[in-house]
């Protein structure tokens, strides 16, 4: 096994015995060191219908042991921009993948470099997958996203949404929420100020544009995968705000 990729909460069956290998579709997690990626993550442990869960990662320790049944959980570091290493190639054999690549200007740097993150990432992550054999790609994009939007952020939004539908999955799924609500390890202004104002006033934004919570942002595209129906589906924040787990997530 390569140092890259690390089993999390591996461990033997009572007597000794290797854990069974897990059943279901194998499910690929990009962005799993993000707000949606980790609560994505602790729910499809939690689903029975999920078989193996590999978790994209830019560092080490995104997820917590002992989260899976022994076997089924898997964090495999990546670079980004070297995709095409060898050591990285087994993690795109999933048969389902759900990208939550995201990044801001801000942190980012320019607009090149978002552009790099939140374009050029998830269509050669879905490139790859696709040629290895995956057949379902969700995609966290962003309300808003329009490809001949004058707003660059939207226009990458857009972009995405149109290189991925090209590339021929037989099902893909879009979500586009609004500002996410949730604690997230890194600072971002927009979302502060929607996280400190939406108790008080949320009620009165329409529930196009309200601040909707990542965890259901995640519950919506846990339940689109266990779903897997064939074709195009794009859920937009109204939807996402009514998402509910299927079941208790820990």
């Amino acid at each position: 096994m390569s140092s890259a990729q690390m089993p999390v909460g591996q461990g033997f069956a009572a007597g000794g015995e290797a854990p069974e290998q897990p059943r279901g579709p194998s499910v690929l997690v990009a962005g799993a060191n993000g707000l949606v990626g980790r609560a994505v993550v602790r729910r499809l442990v939690a689903q029975p219908w999920a078989g193996s869960v590999t978790a994209l990662v830019r560092r080490r320790g995104a997820l917590t042991p002992g989260q899976a049944a022994p076997g089924r959980l898997r964090e495999c570091v990546v670079d980004f921009d070297r995709l095409d290493a060898a050591e990285t190639q087994p993690a795109f054999a999933a048969d389902i993948v759900i990208c939550a690549l995201g990044t801001t200007i801000r942190q980012a740097g320019s607009q090149a470099a978002f552009r790099r993150v939140d374009v050029e990432y998830p269509v050669d992550l879905a490139r790859r997958a696709f040629a290895a054999g995956a057949h379902h790609f969700l995609l966290v994009s962003a309300l808003g996203a329009d490809a001949r939007s004058r707003v660059f952020y939207n226009r990458c939004k857009g972009e995405v949404e149109a290189e991925i539908l090209a590339i021929g999955f037989p099902s893909v799924t879009v979500v586009r929420p609004s500002l996410l609500l949730g604690a997230r390890t890194e600072f971002r202004l927009g979302e502060r100020i929607a996280q400190a104002l939406s108790p008080a006033i949320g009620w009165m934004v329409p529930r196009t544009w309200r601040p909707v919570p990542a965890e259901s942002v995640a519950a919506a595209l846990v339940t689109a995968a266990r779903v897997d129906a064939p074709g195009v589906r794009v859920l937009e924040n109204a939807a996402l705000l009514g998402a509910k787990d299927e079941r208790p997530v820990g």
